[in-house]
C-alpha cells in the first residue's frame, strides 16, 4: 500500500485565483508536491446557483482524488461558502476551505468599518453572515461582490488603469462610508493586491487569508501524521517541479500566461478535457 504521505496535495478553484493559495503553500510546505486545477470553463462560480457550484466542486475533487491527492485545498471563496460542507459530506479526504479574514479585520479596525470585496455568493451568502456574527460583533462590515475583478483577473488584467478604474468602482462606496481594513475575500483578488492598495490608499490596511490557509493545511497533515519530508517553511515560495502539474478545463495557453504572472514562475499547464459541465448546463 502507497504511504499516504507520498500524495500530492490537491488544490482547485473556478479559475486563477487559487494560485495565490498554491503560492503561499509552495512556501508553508516546499516538501510538499501539488497537484492544481483551475475550472476555468466554467469561471466564474460566483454568479451560478448553489447546486451548479456543489457539483462542479465535487467533479474538481474527484478529478483531484484520481490523481492521488491526500488532503484538498478548496483555494475559492465561492465553493468555500457554497460546497464545503457537501465535498465533506461526499468524499472521506480532509478538506481545508477559505475563510475571509474577518476576525483579523475586527481586530485591526479603529474606525468600527470593514469592507470585503468578495464574489457574489460569498458577499450575499450565509457563511459570511455568520462569520461576522462570530468574529465582528460591533463592528459594520459591508460587503460587496465584485463580478467584474474576477473576469478581469481571469484575462491576466491583474494591474494598470483598467484594473483600477473597476476597483474604484466597487470600492468607492465602502470608502466613503469610512472603512479603514479591506478584506481581500475571493482568491483573485490578493493577485491585484498592489491595485488595491493604490485605489484604498495608505489609510486602509488590505489583508487575505493565504498564508493562513496555507498554516492550517499544514496542521491538518501534521496532525494525521501525512506531512512529506522534513516538513520544512521556506522564506520564499519554492520553484515549481516536474513532480507538480497544473491542469485547467480551459484554454491552458491563457491559463499558463495568467499562472506565471502570479507565481512569479515558468509553469507548465495541461489541459483536463474529461472534466464535464454540470448537468443542469448539458
Amino acid at each position: 500500500m502507497a504511504d499516504v504521505r507520498n500524495g500530492p496535495i490537491g488544490v482547485f478553484d473556478s479559475g486563477v485565483g487559487g494560485l495565490t493559495i498554491l503560492k503561499e503553500l509552495l512556501r508553508e510546505l516546499p516538501d510538499e508536491r501539488f497537484i492544481y486545477y483551475g475550472d476555468t470553463g466554467n469561471c466564474p462560480y460566483g454568479v451560478r446557483p448553489v447546486a451548479e457550484i456543489q457539483e462542479l466542486s465535487r467533479n474538481a475533487a474527484r478529478f483531484l482524488l484520481d490523481r492521488g491527492a491526500k488532503i484538498i485545498v478548496v483555494a475559492c471563496n465561492t465553493a468555500s461558502v457554497s460546497a464545503l460542507a457537501n465535498l465533506r459530506e461526499t468524499f472521506a479526504t480532509p478538506f481545508v476551505g477559505v475563510v475571509p479574514a474577518i476576525k483579523p479585520a475586527a481586530a485591526l479596525t479603529h474606525s468600527g468599518h470593514v469592507g470585503i470585496a468578495a464574489t457574489e455568493a460569498s458577499a450575499h451568502g450565509d457563511y459570511l453572515r455568520q462569520l461576522i456574527a462570530d468574529h465582528a460583533s460591533g463592528v459594520a462590515v459591508h460587503a460587496v461582490g465584485c463580478p467584474r475583478l474576477v473576469l478581469l483577473a481571469e484575462m491576466g488584467i491583474l494591474d494598470g488603469p483598467e484594473a483600477e478604474t473597476a476597483i474604484r468602482d466597487y470600492v468607492d462606496p465602502m470608502l466613503a462610508v469610512g472603512i479603514d481594513v479591506l478584506v481581500l475575500g475571493c482568491t483573485h483578488f490578493p493577485a491585484m493586491r498592489d491595485a488595491f492598495v493604490r485605489v484604498v490608499g495608505p489609510e486602509v490596511s488590505v489583508i487575505d487569508s493565504g498564508a493562513a490557509i496555507a498554516r492550517q493545511t499544514r496542521r491538518v497533515l501534521a496532525q494525521r501524521g501525512w506531512l512529506s519530508g522534513e516538513g520544512s517553511v521556506a522564506s520564499e515560495p519554492r520553484v515549481l517541479t516536474r513532480a507538480d502539474s497544473l491542469w485547467c478545463s480551459g484554454d491552458t495557453d491563457q491559463f499558463a500566461r495568467v499562472a506565471e504572472a502570479i507565481l512569479g514562475m515558468p509553469v507548465a499547464v495541461r489541459g483536463a478535457p474529461e472534466m464535464v459541465s454540470p448537468t443542469s448546463r448539458a
